[in-house]
């Protein structure tokens, strides 16, 4: 286990400089990665890589489950990345965990020790959300042409994203339950292979890209890339085999299904080419690249030199600055639902010089300003869906819907913000977020609510000097007593506040002076 203390959470983002590093890890359902790249000239250079397969979903249960042993094997692994970033800022690194940690019915069992063994905070990432960063990191290591439409797919080792885009930006994004590993599982457990299981489940895996496949041929495409290393290692099988020079070619897929299926059995599979530790995997890998091939129409797919490891690293240039994806994704949200812009700008803005107030005693960063901020802007989504519990609504999209951009506990996040921004703040609020996030979750909710009971009426109003500062757990409001009885109704409000204040576990005190 590492030495490290305890983990590093990320700072406020700052400038790159050329010569810093970052990280990004993969914490995939087949292997972990890890990429290290240098800040040169405006691109990144990668200086190191590491990746050990450690096969995580073969640990996951019916019922959520993670067996000890692997579990055990993922720690032993992200201690030893962790070695290897204890010279990289926090704020210079980003571990996302895919598909197998989305399955957990309790992931914090292993986030928390898992983050201790990195010394990093890991956040887990939705099926589209990764599926746009695999299309991203594609698209910088090879760009396309001007106007070209790609396709490229992802057979891991829980889960397949299939994505269709246009230079850097994923157009349609899908995620699906299957990968190499989870696929074996399900149809090879026994080790025993034969045509009749073979079939059988091709239908069945077919059935599933089905689901969207008209959409896609619709758009078209011009050329398909595989990003995986199931791509990668059936293509070295076809290039082994001296059916192509390495790409994946739709005639020399049954020539290497049919030679899988002669082993009979998974231990006995002789491909040429093929590594002893991608062997135990393979047969689920192939099944689902066949059945791509067989609905998609596919000619060639070609092994891309990226995946989601160089996305993540893409992402985090973005993050924080004028390309940051979750404020395109915002944007977005308030166009669909129709948000005032004027009101959400109102309560962002005041929100945020409340935040500036507080955010030294109250340890709050600039991700939580940004935080703040979005939810501010979002606060009113559920009015397109009915006025009253306005807030269940918009917290209930926010929460479940698929936001470009945001890992699963920034959305949970986000939610809870605007779930808790009016009314009484209920028990569960802050359930789903995790342990190392809810101190700021919770004066975040503070503030919003502050800033939004501000802006009730709705108008543009010049607000008196605001005068809030923090002691621990106590909030100090101050407002001048002639403007506050000037606004009775705004008054009556704030001596509401107090008591629902309570269950975010910070004392608000309220108090006026003379002009």
């Amino acid at each position: 286990m590492p030495d490290a203390p305890h983990i590093r959470l990320r700072s406020p983002a700052l400038p790159l400089q050329d010569g810093d590093l970052l990280a990004a890890i993969d914490i995939g359902s087949n292997s972990f990665h890890m990429v290290v790249a240098r800040y040169v000239l405006g691109q990144l250079r990668t200086v190191d890589r590491l990746r050990e397969m450690v096969r995580l979903a073969e640990g996951l249960d019916a019922r959520g489950g993670l067996r000890a042993d692997v579990r055990q094997r993922a720690l032993e692994c992200l201690a030893r990345f962790g070695q290897r970033l204890r010279d990289i800022p926090p704020q210079r690194v980003r571990a996302v965990a895919t598909n197998t940690v989305r399955l957990l019915a309790a992931p914090q069992a292993f986030l928390v020790p898992a983050e201790t063994a990195l010394g990093h905070a890991i956040e887990v990432i939705p099926g589209r959300e990764e599926a746009r960063l695999i299309y991203l990191g594609v698209a910088h290591a090879q760009p396309p042409r001007p106007g070209q439409l790609r396709l490229v797919i992802d057979v891991g080792g829980g889960s397949t994203e299939c994505i269709i885009g246009s230079g850097l930006d994923a157009i349609e994004r899908e995620s699906l339950q299957l990968g190499c590993v989870a696929t074996t599982a399900r149809f090879f457990g026994d080790g025993k292979l034969s045509r009749k299981r073979w079939d059988e489940a091709l239908i069945e895996v077919g059935a599933q890209f089905q689901q969207f496949a008209g959409v896609y041929r619709h758009l078209g495409w011009q050329e398909t890339l595989g990003a995986s290393g199931t791509i990668k290692a059936i293509g070295d099988v076809c290039a082994a085999m001296k059916l192509s020079k390495g790409a994946v070619m739709a005639k020399a897929l049954p020539q290497v299904r049919e030679r899988l299926l002669a082993a009979k059995r998974i231990e006995d599979i002789d491909l040429p080419g093929l590594s002893a530790e991608r062997k135990p995997v393979i047969a689920g890998g192939l099944l689902v690249v066949e059945a791509a091939f067989n609905v998609f129409g596919l000619e060639r797919m070609a092994a891309s030199k990226a995946a989601l490891r160089e996305g993540v690293l893409y992402d985090m240039l973005g993050r924080g600055g004028a390309d940051d994806p979750r404020d395109a994704s915002v944007a977005a949200l308030m166009q669909r639902y129709g948000i005032d812009q004027a009101q959400a700008a109102r309560v962002a803005a005041t929100a945020v010089q409340l935040f500036e107030r507080v955010c030294r005693d109250w340890q709050l960063d600039n991700d939580d300003r940004l935080m703040l901020t979005r939810a501010a802007r979002l606060h009113e989504l559920g009015l397109a869906i009915a006025h009253s519990q306005y807030q269940v609504h918009g917290a209930y999209v926010l929460q479940h819907s698929d936001i470009a951009g945001f890992s699963m506990p920034e959305q949970r996040m986000l939610a809870a913000l605007v779930r808790t921004h009016r009314r009484k703040v209920p028990k569960h609020a802050f359930d789903l977020i995790p342990d190392r996030l809810l101190p700021a979750t919770r004066r975040l909710a503070a503030l919003l609510r502050l800033a939004v009971l501000l802006h009730r009426s709705q108008q543009p109003e010049d607000f008196p000097d605001l005068r809030l500062h923090a002691e621990g757990a106590t909030l100090h409001f101050v407002l001048p007593r002639r403007w506050l009885e000037a606004r009775p109704l705004l008054r009556a409000d704030l001596e509401d506040e107090p008591a629902a204040f309570a269950p975010l576990g910070i004392t608000l005190r309220l108090d006026v002076h003379d002009d």
